[in-house]
């Protein structure tokens, strides 16, 4: 009897008693979880290894070339799902796209996976410790971009690409221009109007960053940007060569419609808004040239819409030679 007892108390204790409910856990689980990622962003495929490898070897070669080189520039991270959407809508070069593991999938970073996919852009999954490391604490909200090291062109090739195509060469160059923007209105220019390239100073001057890329809508691609090392130096190398250097200056000798040197090979020099010229840079141009405005509301435009308004003079009057 003693013996019966106790398997029946134990039978009684194996048995689930009241159980605590899901709490919904279940119908959760059921729910869908959007569309599936690709393929670089599933963690441990073999595509997602073979974009990482890829990204880590691109890196790698930037740095080196960078390191061996003085044309380019240094790498630059577009940070934030805004300025990487519009970057990559743009066009912008890139050469990873970082993403913040377990990041909330609003319809920005979709965008962004699906144009980045596009284009054949490596997808770089990274915590979050990782991406504040990357962009210096800047508020990412778990996106950034690398733009690669723009590969800035020799003055000396801007002459050699006009003659190459059997025409007086059209270069515009920029003293003391910092703002990256107004560079890429100035390369959109070039481009409008059959330039031949821009030249920038190597020191406090604006480079081609993704700001300039952004601004010249595409155009950066086919117009070249040369870095100079003393941009005085290059004026004077183009002036042996044969180019007039043509200076824009509010108290200009000439006014733009009576300039007769920009039917042949020019140097279209444009300061900064605020200081424009600089002294050195003012002396050495041939002539120093002012764009009439009968409004006199404005004492002087910005380097880019300058550079527009004497291309369009020059390129109107090259189509009736």
């Amino acid at each position: 009897m003693a013996g019966n007892s106790q398997r029946r108390n134990r039978r009684t204790a194996s048995k689930k008693g009241a159980q605590v409910g899901s709490g919904g856990q279940r119908r959760r689980g059921l729910e869908g979880k959007g569309p599936t990622p690709p393929a670089e962003m599933r963690k441990g495929h073999v595509k997602q290894r073979a974009a990482q490898a890829k990204a880590k070897r691109a890196v790698t070669a930037q740095r080196r070339a960078a390191g061996g080189k003085g044309g380019k520039s240094a790498s630059e991270l577009v940070v934030g799902r805004n300025p990487v959407v519009e970057a990559l809508r743009a066009d912008i070069p890139a050469t990873a796209l970082y993403v913040q593991q377990y990041i909330d999938n609003d319809e920005r970073v979709r965008e962004a996976l699906k144009l980045a996919t596009e284009r054949g852009i490596p997808l770089m999954e990274a915590p979050r410790p990782e991406l504040d490391r990357m962009t210096n604490g800047i508020n990412h909200q778990g996106l950034a971009m690398q733009i690669p090291p723009y590969d800035y062109a020799h003055p000396d090739d801007l002459t050699a690409a006009a003659a190459d195509q059997d025409e007086d060469a059209m270069i515009v160059a920029l003293d003391g221009v910092t703002d990256p923007r107004n560079l890429g209105a100035v390369v959109r220019s070039v481009a409008a109007f059959g330039g031949h390239g821009v030249v920038v100073p190597e020191r406090r001057a604006a480079g081609m960053t993704a700001g300039a890329w952004k601004t010249s809508a595409g155009t950066a691609a086919r117009v070249p940007v040369a870095r100079a090392t003393n941009l005085t130096r290059t004026l004077e190398a183009y002036q042996k060569a044969g180019l007039i250097v043509v200076g824009l200056a509010a108290d200009g000798d000439v006014e733009l419609t009576e300039l007769e040197a920009l039917d042949g090979p020019v140097v279209i020099v444009v300061g900064s808004e605020g200081k424009g010229l600089s002294r050195l840079v003012g002396e050495t141009c041939d002539l120093r040239v002012r764009i009439p405005m009968p409004g006199g509301a404005a004492e002087s435009l910005n380097a880019g819409v300058a550079a527009g308004v004497v291309l369009y003079e020059a390129a109107r009057r090259r189509a009736q030679a």
